[in-house]
């Protein structure tokens, strides 16, 4: 058994020949038509659809929560004001009856108040924050 090189040979590199595709291979202009308007939905849900979808689903969590916390604080406002009623004897009668109603109005314009002012700093904070990352 000898061991035959010559026999095989290597292929030719050719390089391949650049082209321009026949108008034949081209696929017709309705069918481009349809495919580039599948091609712009799919972009606009994908862009637009999920988006929203998740703001939506973000504002719900928000509505919540608002109306959860309003709800607590108008009972602990019920609770404070029948507590001012009836655990202080006879300091807010008659002449005072008044007294216990601007109490819990005070409180709550200045829970209020030390809200926004809180709000307001962390707003700030988060702007200068962005103004660093920037």
């Amino acid at each position: 058994m000898a061991d035959d090189n010559s026999a095989v040979s290597e292929p030719a590199v050719s390089e391949p020949a650049v082209s321009e595709p026949a108008v034949s291979e081209r696929p017709p202009l309705p069918q481009l038509v349809s495919e580039l308007w599948e091609l712009i939905v799919a972009y606009c849900k994908q862009e637009t659809v999920v988006p929203l979808r998740a703001l939506g689903r973000y504002l719900a969590f928000g509505l919540l929560g608002a109306l959860l916390l309003g709800i607590g604080a108008a009972f602990l406002t019920l609770s404070g004001l029948r507590a001012l009623q009836t655990e202080t004897g006879d300091t807010f009668r008659g002449d005072w009856s008044w007294a216990p109603y601007a109490i819990v109005i005070a409180v709550l314009i200045l829970a209020a108040a030390v809200t926004w002012m809180g709000r307001g700093s962390l707003r700030h904070e988060g702007q200068a924050r962005q103004g660093r990352h920037a």
